[in-house]
């Protein structure tokens, strides 16, 4: 991660880059007029659960696995195709985003090699734990040049410290820049896109931008599309003032739609159609 100037909280110096400050203002609105739904009075379990599955079909679309919502909603077996494994991690994160609230702030780096263990579903060494010097990563859809491990290490220790010291950073600056530093530097083998998404969400939750999770930003990334991601991240790798804003507002745009869809959810939910 890169930030503007040396200060002693680099997220809130990223919230002061151009633009970001709208992007943050539309976040806000769009998550409070879902909140403020009749709906969420009465039912608003029954849209947190909607979230998720729809959260869990986005992330799994942007890992290859572009299921149509009913076939994920119809399906119990995950276990046979690439496809269905993928699929299937991205359900478990999104269930176990919501377990692991309360260390994420005091052990980001437990809670990311937790969801690892929890997507890749095995018990091999490799599992659970950043990669080490010579072991390749597995995520074909992300073009870029992994970091050597040892960068991976001194960076994922110097994003941990900024979760754990916290900050005046603005919700959607600090889910942007756990989501884009995880994406840049693959810390894992595998699932790191997957793992990249859950710990967004996590932010945005424990953040209290979205208690409930009914703002799913993994719909908005699809619904943007897998081009415009990784054309988005290559500005968050670039390091630039002008690439970090751009990711940021990239990351806003997809919490917007999340909201968006949830509001949908809600409307179905009033006219007894979902």
């Amino acid at each position: 991660m890169s930030t503007t100037g040396a200060t002693a909280d680099p997220l809130a110096a990223l919230g002061s880059l151009p633009g970001v400050a709208d992007s943050v203002e539309s976040v806000r609105k769009a998550v409070d007029r879902v909140y403020g739904h009749r709906i969420m009075r009465r039912r608003s379990t029954a849209v947190t659960s909607e979230a998720a599955l729809r959260g869990a079909r986005g992330s799994a679309a942007l890992s290859g696995a572009d299921w149509a919502l009913e076939e994920v909603r119809r399906r119990s077996d995950f276990s046979g195709d690439d496809e269905a494994r993928v699929v299937g991690a991205a359900l478990r994160l999104t269930a176990e985003a919501g377990q692991l609230l309360s260390i994420w702030r005091q052990s980001p780096l437990r809670v990311l090699a937790r969801l690892h263990l929890v997507a890749a579903a095995t018990n091999r060494d490799e599992v659970g734990r950043p990669r080490q010097a010579g072991e390749p990563v597995d995520e074909p859809l992300i073009e870029l040049a992994a970091p050597e491990a040892t960068e991976v290490h001194g960076r994922l220790e110097g994003l941990s410290e900024l979760i754990i010291a916290g900050g005046s950073a603005p919700a959607l600056v600090t889910a942007a820049v756990v989501h884009g530093e995880i994406l840049a530097l693959r810390p894992f083998t595998s699932h790191n896109g997957l793992v990249a998404r859950a710990a967004e969400r996590i932010v945005l939750i424990g953040s209290g931008l979205d208690p409930k999770s009914i703002c799913p930003a993994e719909v908005g990334h699809a619904e943007l599309g897998r081009a415009a991601y990784l054309a988005a991240l290559d500005g968050y790798v670039s390091g630039t003032p002008e690439g970090m804003a751009a990711w940021i507002a990239h990351c806003g745009k997809a919490v917007v739609l999340g909201a968006r869809e949830s509001t949908a959810v809600c409307e179905a939910l009033q006219r007894g159609a979902a």
